[in-house]
């Protein structure tokens, strides 16, 4: 499978979604579909990393499938606010190159 950018992946999602008359949910509504899949992941790390085992008749998930899961509906949530997560993410990482550029221990 090829890589795609973050550009690339908001104009997938965003033709996906221009198929369906519902179009993108309310930003309160893509807030708690987030959370919810922000959950599923945390069920899933705990059962992988954590000391709660999975049921045996629980449906096995991975935590990729569930980084997934939260990916597309943070893509959606940005696509519905006219927001381009590339943008975002290079304001953070300015942020973190400047403001916090003495926060940590760097490794020599």
């Amino acid at each position: 499978m090829s890589q795609k950018s973050i550009d690339e992946m908001q104009k997938e999602v965003h033709e996906y979604i221009n198929q369906f008359k519902e179009g993108y949910f309310s930003p309160l509504a893509m807030l708690a579909r987030m959370t919810e899949e922000l959950g599923e992941l945390a069920r899933e790390i705990n059962h992988f990393y954590g000391e709660k085992p999975k049921k045996s008749d629980e449906e096995e998930k991975t935590v990729e499938q569930e980084l997934g899961d939260l990916l597309f509906v943070l893509i959606c949530f940005a696509n519905s606010l006219n927001i381009s997560l590339e943008e975002s993410f290079n304001l953070v990482m300015n942020k973190f190159n400047t403001r916090d550029k003495d926060r940590w221990t760097r490794k020599e």
